[in-house]
């Protein structure tokens, strides 16, 4: 299992203008899976050719949302699982994503804090 921890910094390009046409503007939902993708800690290090296909991948989810073809579903479905977008996604790719945590930087628990975790749960037994 590798681990990659989200920064929540966005990666990659915008989407790109001029790509759709008649003049169209990119539909609010697929914005808003284009914010998440960029901010997909697993995609931190993605070449060129990647994020190539994950405009095609907003392309069709565009599409999909502006016209109402639901067919394109599943495929959507499959090229974002291609990214790890489903825990079961990550655990198919081996991938774990963590958040920074405060409770993480100060360290491992002691063996007095686990001991006092224990008591108290057996007190509210």
């Amino acid at each position: 299992m590798t681990t990659v921890v989200d920064e929540d910094e966005p990666h990659g390009l915008e989407l790109p203008d001029g790509v759709l046409p008649d003049g169209q503007v990119w539909h609010p939902r697929t914005i808003a899976l284009w914010d998440a993708l960029r901010r997909h800690p697993m995609l931190a290090d993605e070449l060129d050719l990647g994020w190539e296909f994950l405009i095609d991948t907003a392309l069709m989810h565009h599409t999909m949302w502006s016209k109402g073809k639901w067919e394109y579903a599943a495929e959507l479905r499959l090229r974002v699982a291609k990214f790890g977008a489903t825990p079961e996604d990550r655990m198919r790719l081996k991938m774990k994503v963590e958040k920074p945590d405060a409770d993480k930087a100060k360290g491992p628990a002691t063996v007095t804090e686990v001991s006092d975790h224990r008591r108290n749960l057996r007190i509210a037994e």
